[in-house]
C-alpha cells in the first residue's frame, strides 16, 4: 500500500536533510540558539512539511503552491548555511556537505513542480 508522500524520494531526503541540519545546529555556540540555529531549524523543518502538505492537496495548482515555498525555505537554508560556514569555519566540511545535499532536494523538488504542471 502506498504511503503517499512518504513514498516521494524527495520528502525522504528533505526529512534526512532536516535531522542532519538539527545535528549540526547542535555544535553552534549557545549565543546563537534563538538566531542562527533557530531559523535554519525551521526552515529546514518546512522543506519536508511542505512537499507532505502539497502532496495531499486536491488540485496540482494547489500542490505546486506548497512544492514552491519548500524550495523557498531550501533557499533560506542556502543563505543560513553560507553564513554558518563564515562564522563556524571548523564546520566547513559538514556545512559544505549539507549544501551538495540541499543542492540536490532542490532540483528534486524543481522536477516535480515542472512534471506537475504539465499534468
Amino acid at each position: 500500500m502506498s504511503e503517499g508522500y512518504k513514498d516521494l524520494i524527495v520528502w525522504q531526503k528533505g526529512k534526512s536533510f532536516c535531522i542532519n541540519i538539527y545535528k549540526l545546529t547542535e555544535n553552534f555556540p549557545n549565543s546563537e540558539q534563538f538566531g542562527l540555529v533557530s531559523q535554519l531549524r525551521r526552515a529546514a523543518v518546512s522543506i519536508p512539511s511542505n512537499i507532505a502538505e502539497g502532496s495531499k492537496r486536491n488540485t496540482r495548482k494547489d500542490q505546486n503552491q506548497f512544492y514552491a515555498v519548500a524550495y523557498g525555505s531550501g533557499a533560506e537554508v542556502e543563505t543560513q548555511l553560507s553564513i554558518a560556514k563564515e562564522l563556524f569555519p571548523k564546520l566547513k566540511i559538514k556545512i559544505e556537505n549539507l549544501e551538495e545535499d540541499l543542492i540536490e532536494i532542490m532540483k528534486m523538488l524543481n522536477k516535480l513542480r515542472s512534471v506537475n504542471q504539465r499534468l
